[in-house]
């Protein structure tokens, strides 16, 4: 048929909505086989929808809709390839007007934030990526081009002879009352069902602590250079931290299981998930089978699920799973929070600011960066004696993190 109609793939079998973003191409455009069309945004994840065949575009949905897996949402003329190679009249898009949503590309999410956040609008921006997109440098360039202090006004004319004019009898400055709505992202939307979820499903309670992080202070600063030097990349907190939580869920595995039903479903590996902050909301991907990897082999694994997080290019498989997360308010600035569970987990560690404190050490009263720790847990399977009794252990081999080495 000449005609082929585009519908909603199939994402994965808990994915039945997904919210229909923006158009890539304008409505009448000549696109080519593979070329992406749109963007579309899951529960999980944003993702780009490409064409299936060469030919002329023409839009059904439009943007901001939500549909159903199947729903059609554009065609493609593909008989329009052929009238436009031989001269006959096919339409073809006109070029897209000045200061248009087409006219300077399509920014990435990472890009779409930097131009936000620096007033910058999309269409005064030349995209360098491919078919024009914005790249997150281009962003970069053009809220630094516009930090730059402008070129100096002309003199000013001569002063005129008229009377000067009358000042108004009240000269105080007006205040905004201005209000707008926007509606909320389909992530956003499934973000806040999930915590309202965990909320009302589950008897989630909070256990506290604080770790002394001298030790893994002093680790980073004396091997730091020789770490980098073999692997390529620096030791972080957050890889020590997942170690020390995989060693203990192993050893507790109450607050690795999950309950289903009226059975719990225990893990024997810990697939741990990181909160990573992006444009859209959080997100959390697991890096799987930590108690298995190295010190730099979960650095790196950090490093390309955040990287693919900022750009919204986590794949639904890459969002999916996880027995047990760390999410780190601290590089924000929080000193102590409650987390919330992540469902269907059992439990969750928060970490929080590194913050020099007068402690007592051998009944001597000394300055240690110290950081609170708090684990918010699922009552209905984690007793109270057990949630402290993790948290106690991970503190330990965070203050003592030769024994982490060592496997003691």
């Amino acid at each position: 048929m000449p005609v082929i109609e585009l519908k909603i793939p199939n994402l994965g079998e808990s994915i039945t909505n997904v919210t229909f973003s923006k158009w890539l191409k304008p409505d009448g455009a000549q696109v080519a086989m593979d070329e992406p069309l749109c963007e579309i945004e899951t529960e999980k994840a944003n993702q780009e929808l490409s064409a299936d065949k060469a030919g002329k575009l023409s839009w059904v949905a439009k943007e901001g809709d939500d549909l159903e897996v199947g729903a059609l949402f554009g065609r493609i003329d593909t008989d329009a390839v052929a009238d436009s190679a031989n001269g006959g009249g096919a339409a073809t898009a006109a070029p897209p007007a000045p200061g248009s949503d087409y006219a300077a590309g399509h920014p990435s999410p990472a890009a779409a934030k930097i131009l936000e956040e620096g007033g910058v609008q999309p269409a005064d921006v030349a995209g360098t990526g491919k078919d024009g997109r914005i790249t997150k440098s281009d962003a970069q360039k053009a809220v630094e081009n516009k930090a730059q202090p402008a070129a100096p006004a002309a003199p000013p004319a001569p002063e005129s002879t008229a009377a000067p004019a009358t000042p108004p009898a009240s000269a105080h400055t007006p205040y905004s009352r201005a209000e707008h709505r926007e509606r909320l992202t389909r992530m956003r939307r499934t973000i806040a069902k999930r915590l309202v979820s965990a909320k009302n499903n589950t008897a989630m309670l909070t256990t506290f602590n604080e770790v002394d992080m001298s030790g893994v202070m002093a680790l980073r600063e004396k091997y730091q250079e020789g770490f980098v030097k073999k692997y390529g990349i620096k030791l972080g907190f957050m890889s020590i931290f997942a170690k020390a939580c995989a060693r203990v869920l192993l050893e507790m595995p109450d607050v690795n299981a999950f309950i289903d039903g009226e059975e719990v479903l225990y893990h024997d590996y810990a697939d741990i998930s990181v909160a990573i902050s992006t444009p859209n909301g959080l997100v959390v991907p697991p890096i799987r089978n930590v108690e298995s990897l190295g010190f730099h082999e979960i650095e790196f694994k950090l490093k390309e699920l955040a990287g693919k997080a900022r750009d919204g290019k986590l794949s639904l498989d890459e969002m999916s799973g996880g027995t047990f997360t760390i999410t780190n308010g601290g590089i924000f600035g929080s000193l102590l929070s409650t987390p919330i569970i992540n469902e269907p987990q059992s439990a969750i560690l928060g970490m929080h600011a590194i913050k020099d404190r007068p402690v007592a050490v051998n009944g001597e009263v000394q300055i240690r960066p110290m950081m609170y720790l708090a684990l918010s847990y699922d009552h209905r399977i984690v007793d109270g004696s057990t949630s402290v009794t993790f948290l106690v252990k991970v503190k330990e081999l965070i203050e003592d993190p030769v024994r982490l080495l060592l496997d003691l």
